[in-house]
């Protein structure tokens, strides 16, 4: 069974936790994880686009001049691509870009994600964050004291006004909750910082 140092918000040892061995001791499984962030990204797209294609554009139905005779290219309509005003070839419509996962893919990917962060070295779990106001520069001196210099991911248990407050204009700090979080966000992050509380939510899901 894994366990990991418990640190205060000055980085320092505040205990010691183990893990699960189902969440955190799982062989990466590098296939799942791709589908999984493929998904996550493919359903972020609205799928919007629309363009007219030659069968949409209005107008066009006489033919613009004699087949044979003018010394010109044979054409039809007007409203044929190569010509102004015309329509657009292979016209992209809206579109579902929706990409399904399998509900133990997904819970796959996820422990594939925790386990190669922790077996990098590149989970942090924080007791508690308790501030004294919701400014910027308590956070930003957490992040300093527990060595998260780069893009990192807050995990909470639930939502905090006070620590989405102080953390707002910190560009290379990004929050979830534990319903929330994702294979995507945990794999971009290079810091992941789990409250110990949120920590137990996440053992209770998906264990």
């Amino acid at each position: 069974m894994p366990s990991i140092q418990v640190l205060n918000m000055q980085g320092k040892a505040a205990g010691e936790m183990n893990l699960s061995d189902e969440i955190f001791a799982v062989t990466p499984n590098v296939a799942a994880m791709h589908l999984v962030v493929r998904s996550i990204l493919a359903n972020k797209r609205q799928g919007t686009q629309s363009t007219l294609s030659r069968g949409m554009v209005r107008g066009g139905g006489r033919k613009i001049y004699r087949q044979k005779g003018t010394g010109n290219a044979r054409h039809h309509s007007n409203r044929a691509p190569q010509f102004r005003g015309g329509g657009v070839v292979f016209a992209p419509q809206p579109r579902d870009y929706v990409v399904h996962v399998p509900k133990k893919v997904r819970r796959l990917a996820m422990k594939s994600a925790l386990s190669s962060k922790l077996s990098a070295g590149e989970i942090i779990v924080v007791d508690k964050i308790a501030l004294t106001e919701a400014k910027t520069k308590y956070m930003a001196q957490m992040l300093k004291d527990l060595g998260a210099d780069k893009k990192a991911l807050l995990v909470m248990a639930g939502p905090d006004d006070s620590i989405i407050r102080a953390s707002k204009n910190i560009n290379r700090l990004s929050g979830a909750n534990v319903n929330t979080l994702n294979v995507y966000d945990i794999l971009r992050a290079n810091k992941l910082i789990i409250l110990q509380d949120a920590l137990k939510g996440i053992e209770e899901v998906y264990a």
